[in-house]
C-alpha cells in the first residue's frame, strides 16, 4: 500500500498525463506550472539548451505539433520516498514537423520510462529513457534492421 506521500506524488504526475492526453498545449503548459518545479532539473535531450520548467514545455510544444492525436498509456507506476517511476507506452501519427523531418502520416509506438523527484508536492528533477531508436525506425528515418 503507497503511503499518503507516494499517492499524492502519483496523482501530481498522472495530472500532465491527463493533459498532454487531451491534446491541448494551452492545458499542458498550465499543468506543468501546477505540478512541476519551475527550476525542475530535466535530464533529457531538450530543443534549444533550454532548462527547468521552460524545456519542458518546448518538449512539448514540439511532440504535439508533431504528433497531435499523441497518446500515453501508463503502464507501471512505482512510488517510493521522494520517487515516482513511471513506465508508458506513447502513440501518435506523425502530421507535422519533428526533428527536421516533414510530416510521413505513419503511426508510432515506442515506450518510455520517468524517474521522477519530487519535493513539497512539486516535481523538481525528471529523469528519462525514452526509445527514440523504435520511433526513428517507425517514421522511416532509421533502417528496421528485419531481413526481408
Amino acid at each position: 500500500m503507497p503511503t499518503a506521500r507516494a499517492t499524492s506524488n502519483i496523482a501530481a504526475f498522472s495530472r500532465l498525463h491527463d493533459a498532454v492526453n487531451t491534446g491541448d498545449a494551452e492545458a499542458v503548459a498550465k499543468t506543468i506550472d501546477e505540478v512541476i518545479a519551475p527550476d525542475v532539473l530535466f535530464h533529457a535531450p531538450v530543443p534549444n539548451g533550454a532548462t527547468g520548467v521552460r524545456a519542458l514545455k518546448q518538449v512539448w510544444t514540439v511532440l504535439l505539433r508533431a504528433f497531435p492525436d499523441l497518446r500515453i498509456a501508463v503502464e507501471d507506476v512505482i512510488a517510493e520516498g521522494d520517487k515516482v517511476v513511471f513506465r508508458n507506452r506513447v502513440t501518435g501519427t506523425h502530421l507535422g514537423e519533428y526533428m527536421n523531418l516533414p510530416p510521413t502520416g505513419r503511426s508510432v509506438g515506442y515506450d518510455e520510462i520517468f524517474i521522477l523527484r519530487f519535493a513539497e508536492g512539486r516535481v523538481t528533477e525528471i529523469r528519462g529513457v525514452v526509445d527514440l531508436l523504435a520511433q526513428m525506425r517507425q517514421l522511416g528515418v532509421v533502417p528496421d534492421g528485419s531481413a526481408s
